[in-house]
């Protein structure tokens, strides 16, 4: 299994409304960025994924699964190379972990959020991720 975090403005689609998506689950549609395309393509059926508030809050609020791979983003041109993957809502984390709080711990200096904060969709390793559910409550 691989773990990943994604990021949604709150004001665009929250995590209540990717609780609402219910057992279907949601596309993750509107990446338009190539580096988290290819993380969203290399994401398997199964995987998991912290659900991040950017802008409005800045922290993680839950953890998604992933329950349909890669395919071609509705929402794009014809022609354009934009993929999506389904999510569904897996659990909310039981405290919401800050940008903040993350940055403050040593054992997530290196994580993609610090290091790479604009990319919408990046990798978490087992370490980070286990670090970040143990800080949720989860």
């Amino acid at each position: 299994m691989n773990y990943w975090l994604v990021k949604s403005e709150p004001d665009a689609w929250s995590w209540d409304q990717q609780v609402k998506s219910g057992k279907k689950g949601e596309a993750w549609t509107g990446v338009r960025n190539h580096t988290a395309k290819q993380n969203l393509e290399k994401m398997k059926k199964g995987d998991l994924a912290f659900f991040y508030h950017s802008n409005v809050g800045k922290e993680i609020v839950g953890i998604v699964e992933v329950v349909r791979e890669s395919y071609p983003d509705p929402t794009a041109k014809a022609g354009e190379p934009w993929v999506v993957v389904d999510f569904v809502a897996r659990e909310p984390l039981k405290t919401p972990v800050t940008l903040e709080a993350i940055k403050k711990e040593a054992k997530l200096k290196d994580m993609a959020l610090v290091k790479l904060s604009r990319l919408s969709v990046q990798p978490v390793t087992a370490a980070e991720w286990k670090v970040v559910c143990k800080m949720g409550g989860v």
